[in-house]
């Protein structure tokens, strides 16, 4: 299906409460350890003072040959070593000295010292993870005080973020500081520039009276790091609710590390920073999401999991520090984090909060995206602060009213006297138009309740992230370029045109040299590796981070996120989302639904329709591929310093790429459309060029008649059910001449009854002579390609079958979620919420007749002009 795709566009680590008789035990039987393997056993010292060292504090299992392997692989660099620049890695090798393992001497291999140095501390995180979260937990007194509900979920804690990534420097921190006018220890300071790293480590802010509104029992056990019921337990809620420092139900305190992360603003491929209170990019990223830990979930059936490296979708490739759930099973990683947990200091001013409207809105989308088979973050649990002295904050919202601004009332009727000069058919184009771009900004201030949403996903690594960092490198180049242009203009103009070329040459090699070493160089790299071990593990970190390969991983990271971003927007058009916000900061590298603010599912079909005031028509619903490749064009830009660094062909990279990536989008919108059709398989004309022809005919039909995107994609499936080509024998239908299936049939069930009918507006002598043209080809065509199909292969899906699992029956509309949030604030009334968290955990299935009834249908008219409704700020 073409589309037209445009390719211009650290801090002390906290740890627990160690008893000092546990700790003198731990740390005699350490000493007694070394000694005797230092004078009975060990070649190499060193090496076995690792792995003693990594069990002794809790890293390991007597019986995980996984994770003492791991241990034994790493030498620890000499005391007072710089992590980021004595480039020692795995099994002893070293960028700079020669290293002694097992009594021989091994000649350095020679990497990057930003591959090095992230190589080194991905392979330590598991020491380091160990040592802050699980030497209490080897020992048995300590384990048996932690708190049932959450025990499992500490000791599966283990965050990669941190451990592998940079965290803001202190001098960056006071000039931070000096700069937003704060004092020390203000790291929440709104509104602070953060000048370096990856991350800055925050606290939640708390709800008062925390009160657990819903959660997803599917969420908690696949991070199975929670005990059937754990949700009920006061320390569930408390932590959940911000307070990450909660006293256990049996008095004691777990510390853990939080964090929020800064990246930067791309709008469709443009860079922008106007945004930022300073200008400068230094002060945007997460403003209310906060990171509370990263958990390794273990699969306790997979037996062989110990025996083969992880793959993408979040799995980790090493034993949980700490012996976390267990020591066999496949191991995945999942990041929690909590919207709406307070200030950062990303917030550019604003309180940090999010009100339970908007937090129904986000847990019920997520969950909903998920089982539409849209790859998505998910939900995990919904909290909201409660009582008459609970947080609340006032928010923008619609007043409502005939002729007031939560109202677009003012857009005209087909007998609109300012229309009379146009005839029905355009009338109609001009009023869907207008509906679809007429939006007003909230007119009143309403107080509301505070409500924190945990979403959960393998990593939340954005490709505002990777933007972020590529910038300061494409500053300092640009700085490096000025100076080349004073020196250029010293240079005789006579001096021979390929001297200069080659001198030009040499002066880049020389600058990208230089920018290697730059600290700003290695947390763009920093960040490229750790994206690929996040998210493509076994296609980009796998198979290259050892040679320090660092163009075939970011080559294979940008073919992943193509893939996967492509994959996602194209699901987006098949079951009618619009994101509505969809700059590069809102668009995972690993290609999952984030962010559900503005979003929305569609009721009227428009090529432009979106629910956000701000989304203009580059956000539109059909745009949505276009928004999707800029995201991408941003990411293969923000790479690309790291190709030219280690001597790549900058130019080819990116042609080759951004080609290659408009023929993906495109395919991925492509295949969404022929699923809904029911094209099966058959030959690329069959299944292609037909499904394009029969889109391009039944579009404008669908945008004039205004046709509910849901409810014509759902009655067709049932018309192809009815009149399937699978429904008779093929030899019936060749040895019949005359044979003509029920047209008119066909249309009478597409156009359902009362509210089930998907035309808005009532169709015209010639819609319904164009739509019944069409419903003719359609099935004709359908019916061939079946044909063709089955005398291809012998198991092969009919046309209704396809269709069903593509045209969902119930979407989460926003007249749904307007009625499930008004009952629960102020009222309190979560019992709305709870309907439709059990509706759309079945999308495509029938559901009860109460569920037909109600939520099958067209939107009520007055929602589709309602502000807050139809469209929100």
């Amino acid at each position: 299906m073409p589309i037209a795709i445009h390719p211009n566009f650290r801090s002390p680590s906290s740890s627990r409460t160690t008893s000092k008789s546990a700790l003198s035990a731990n740390v005699v039987l350490l000493v007694l350890v070394v000694i005797v393997l230092v004078v009975f056993v060990s070649p190499s010292p060193v090496v076995f003072v690792a792995a003693s060292t990594t069990f002794l504090l809790g890293g390991g299992n007597s019986s995980s040959s996984s994770s003492a392997s791991a241990s034994a692989a790493f030498v620890r660099p000499p005391r007072g070593s710089n992590p980021r620049t004595d480039g020692t890695v795995a099994g002893g090798v070293t960028t700079k000295t020669k290293t002694k393992t097992a009594g021989t001497t091994t000649k350095p291999m020679k990497l990057p010292p930003s591959t090095a140095a992230f190589m080194k501390r991905s392979i330590s995180t598991t020491a380091k993870s160990s040592s802050s979260f699980s030497s209490s937990s080897s020992s048995s007194s300590s384990t048996s005080s932690i708190n049932s509900a959450m025990r499992d979920f500490y000791n599966s804690l283990s965050n990669s973020w941190i451990d592998m990534l940079s965290a803001e420097s202190p001098e960056n921190y006071e000039r931070s500081l000096s700069k937003a006018g704060g004092s020390r220890g203000q790291s929440q300071h709104p509104g602070r520039p953060v000048y370096n790293g990856h991350y800055v480590e925050v606290r939640p802010t708390p709800l008062k009276n925390p009160t657990l509104v819903i959660h997803s029992q599917e969420t908690m056990n696949e991070l199975r790091c929670f005990e059937f019921g754990s949700h009920e337990s006061t320390s569930f809620v408390r932590y959940f609710g911000g307070d990450v420092d909660v006293d256990g139900d049996d008095g004691r305190n777990e510390v853990v590390r939080t964090w929020a992360t800064p990246y930067a603003l791309s709008i469709m491929g443009r860079r922008y920073t106007n945004n930022c209170p300073y200008g400068t990019g230094d002060g945007y990223g997460d403003g209310r999401a906060i990171s509370v830990g990263e958990v390794l979930a273990v699969d306790d059936d997979d037996d062989d999991a110990d025996d083969r490296p992880a793959g993408g979708d979040g799995r980790d490739e090493r034993p949980p520090p700490g012996g976390g759930t267990g020591s066999r099973g496949r191991r995945r990683r999942y990041e929690l984090q909590l919207k709406g947990a307070g200030r950062t200091p990303f917030c550019r001013g604003a309180d940090g909060r999010a009100v339970l409207r908007s937090s129904i809105r986000e847990f019920l989308g997520s969950e909903s995206m998920h089982h539409l088979g849209v790859s998505t973050t998910r939900a995990l649990c919904l909290v909201v602060s409660n009582g008459p002295d609970g947080d609340t904050s006032r928010r923008p919202w619609y007043s409502g009213g005939e002729g007031g601004r939560g109202s677009d009332s003012m857009i005209p009727d087909v007998s609109d006297p300012r229309l009379a000069r146009f005839d029905m058919t355009r009338r109609r184009e001009i009023i869907s138009q207008l509906m679809a771009s007429t939006r007003s900004d909230p007119d009143v201030l309403v107080e509301e309740r505070c409500a924190i949403t945990t979403r959960v996903s393998p990593s939340f690594v954005r490709v505002g992230h990777l933007d972020l960092f590529a910038r300061r490198v494409d500053a300092l180049l640009e700085r490096a370029a000025a100076v080349d242009d004073d020196d250029d203009d010293k240079v005789d103009d006579d001096v021979d045109s390929t001297l200069n070329e080659c001198t030009e040459t040499t002066k880049n090699r020389k600058v990208m040299k230089e920018i290697a070493n730059t600290p700003q160089y290695r947390e763009l790299e920093d960040m490229m590796w750790h994206a690929c071990y996040r998210e493509y593990h076994d296609e980009a970190y796998a198979p290259y981070v050892q040679e320090g390969d660092a163009i075939s991983a970011a080559s294979a990271l940008m073919e992943g996120a193509m893939a996967s971003i492509a994959e996602m927007v194209g699901g987006w058009i098949r079951v009618g989302f619009t994101q509505g916000n969809f700059n590069a900061d809102n668009c995972l590298v690993g290609g999952r639904t984030m962010d559900y603010g503005p979003f929305g599912f569609l009721d009227v079909y428009h090529p432009l329709a979106a629910k956000w005031t701000g989304s203009g028509d580059h956000f539109g619903f059909m745009n949505q591929p276009n928004a999707g490749y800029a995201n991408f064009a941003v990411l293969v830009e923000s790479l690309l310093p790291i190709i030219d660094v280690h001597g790549g062909d900058v130019d080819e990279v990116r042609d080759e790429m951004l080609k290659k990536g408009q023929s993906v989008f495109s395919d991925a919108v492509g295949r969404a459309i022929r699923s809904k059709l029911g094209f099966v398989g058959g030959s690329p004309e069959c299944s292609s060029n037909e499904a394009e022809k029969l889109w391009e005919e039944i579009e404008p039909l669908l945008r004039i008649a205004r046709g509910d995107w849901t409810l014509f994609w759902r009655q067709l499936t049932y018309v192809a059910a009815r009149y399937s080509p699978a429904a008779e024998s093929v030899l019936e239908r060749e040895d019949s001449d005359d044979y003509t299936p029920d047209y008119d049939g066909m249309i009478t069930m597409l156009l359902g009854e009362g509210t089930t009918n998907p035309f808005y507006d009532s169709l015209t002598d010639d819609n319904r002579s164009s739509l019944r043209g069409w419903i003719e080809k359609w099935h004709v065509a359908i019916t061939a390609c079946y044909l063709h199909a089955v005398g291809q292969a012998e198991d092969v899906s009919p046309p209704e079958e396809i269709m069903r699992l593509a045209n969902p029956k119930y979407t989460l509309r926003e007249w749904m979620l307007v009625e499930a949030y008004k009952k629960a604030d102020p009222g309190g009334d979560y019992s709305g919420v709870h309907d439709l968290f059990r509706l759309i955990k079945d999308p495509y299935g029938e559901g009860t007749v109460d569920d037909h009834d109600k939520y099958y249908r067209r939107a009520p008219d007055e929602s589709l002009r309602a502000g807050g409704t139809a469209f929100m700020s």
